[in-house]
């Protein structure tokens, strides 16, 4: 970019708004930082609260990987960046008047919302999808409400990634392997006083074919109280299918990893965690409530799972889909509703108009990803922008919300939230979240902490 960097470096600022301020839309902003710093980029976010993913998605119990935050407030505090929490675009701002006022607009509002599970069954109180879970367990204001009924002594998961291992393990957690985390103050009461003593993590394809990352698998053969279990007759000998040596490798250690589970001497820990593969759910089954789910056994016939007509069922009280995430449509943006995304080629969406991360591509890849996808959106938005257009951008889009009398929160207002909640935080935690907006907001009011979940 450095014929770019020379040949605009005496034009008008270059002004981007970004939507989303979860990991595509911080990765976009610090590709754009890196690319010229003749630009003006200003990040909107419907909560006061910014990182979307890292604050709502990554376990409790992962602060390490969470860690990424610290990057993003750098980028955050750069001087040419401005954040706007607490502006829900669509709603306080259009996208139309994003692009009167931005060079280019970059939605990035990742994919929150869990893909429909097409059962019979599913829509019985007890069925829940594994995002809103997720969500409600992790503080997130549209999910505090979720009040799951965890009084069962066995629960279904279906799906065999990162996130059905990561639901699985905070539930079978005891509340000392989770005193230094920020569990949920009210998902913490609920699951530590649930009768739990089985869960049931179930894949329709094989066990070669799981999607966990193997330090996660290996996690599950760490816990206090509970044990994994495996049948090794449902493990295969070895991987086949064609893979990069990347991908065989991490199956491989998966398998073996499961392996090492089914060698285990049951009856060590109360609690047991079950793997089950090559089973695919039929109907959940209840009156008025989750009682059981109807699976069938698949096999895998030229890389596909078909139904063998073997079934068997599981009782349970709750059953949990971790089958995927999708995005919701944004107004002023087009979207594909099949496929979850906005339309898109290589970021590009119309003029001045683009998108990066989960909206773009579909929830796949890890939180790094995102740097890479963002970088093929800016590089390409860049070239067609070539130099400012002397748009009148944040001036005006400030001007434009306090008119309309919304109330942006600044990134030096949410440090003061932050502060406040690793104040509030109760012995090795990292921080007690907020869980209403209006809490958070109170911060900015009279700098006192609201009794609420924190």
């Amino acid at each position: 970019m450095a014929d770019f960097i020379d040949f605009c470096s005496n034009e008008e600022k270059i002004k981007v708004a970004i939507v989303g301020s979860g990991p595509a839309g911080f990765y976009t902003a610090d590709n754009i930082l890196k690319s010229t710093e003749n630009c003006e980029i200003d990040i909107f976010e419907q909560f006061p609260c910014p990182f979307g993913l890292i604050r709502f998605g990554v376990a409790p119990d992962h602060e390490k990987t969470r860690g990424v935050w610290r990057a993003f407030s750098k980028t955050a505090q750069n001087k040419a960046v401005q954040y706007f929490g607490n502006i829900q675009v669509g709603t306080d701002i259009s996208i139309d008047e994003l692009l009167k006022n931005y060079d280019a607009a970059v939605i990035a509002i990742g994919a929150g919302k869990d893909r429909p599970l097409t059962l019979a069954g599913s829509n019985l109180p007890g069925v829940f999808g594994s995002a809103s879970f997720v969500n409600w367990y992790n503080s997130h204001p549209e999910s505090a409400n979720l009040n799951p009924n965890l009084n069962t002594d066995s629960v279904v998961i279906i799906g065999a990634g990162n996130v059905a291992i990561d639901v699985a393990r905070v539930l079978l957690k005891t509340p000392s392997e989770m005193s230094n985390t920020d569990l949920a103050t009210h998902a913490s009461k609920v699951i530590h006083s649930a009768p739990i003593q089985d869960i049931y993590l179930v894949a329709r394809r094989s066990a070669a074919e799981a999607k966990f990352t193997n330090v996660e698998l290996r996690e599950m053969g760490q816990l206090e109280q509970a044990e994994p279990r495996v049948d090794a007759g449902s493990l295969p000998d070895i991987v086949e299918a064609e893979m990069s040596d990347r991908d065989r490798r991490i199956r491989e250690k998966n398998i073996e990893t499961l392996r090492d589970f089914s060698r285990r001497s049951p009856g060590e820990k109360p609690k047991r965690l079950h793997f089950i593969f090559c089973a695919q759910p039929l109907e959940i089954i209840g009156n008025n409530k989750v009682e059981r789910v109807i699976f069938e056994h698949t096999k895998i016939e030229n890389g596909k799972a078909t139904g063998t007509g073997k079934k068997f069922d599981i009782e349970c009280g709750a059953v949990i889909a971790a089958t995927g995430y999708r995005s919701e449509p944004l107004p002023g943006a087009p979207f594909d509703d099949e496929r979850g995304v906005i339309p898109n080629d290589s970021g590009r969406v119309a003029t001045g108009l683009y998108v990066a991360g989960w909206v773009k591509r579909g929830p796949s890849g890890v939180i790094g990803t995102n740097k890479i996808d963002a970088r093929e959106t800016v590089d390409l938005m860049l070239k067609d922008i070539g130099v400012g257009k002397n748009k009148p951008g944040r001036a005006a889009i400030n001007l434009l919300l306090s008119e309309r009398g919304c109330r942006a929160v600044n990134y030096s207002a949410w440090n003061k939230i932050q502060q406040a909640e690793e104040d509030a935080a109760v012995g090795d935690a990292p921080r007690a979240k907020f869980v209403n907006v209006e809490d958070m907001m109170s911060i900015l009011d009279n700098n006192s902490i609201p009794d609420s979940d924190v």
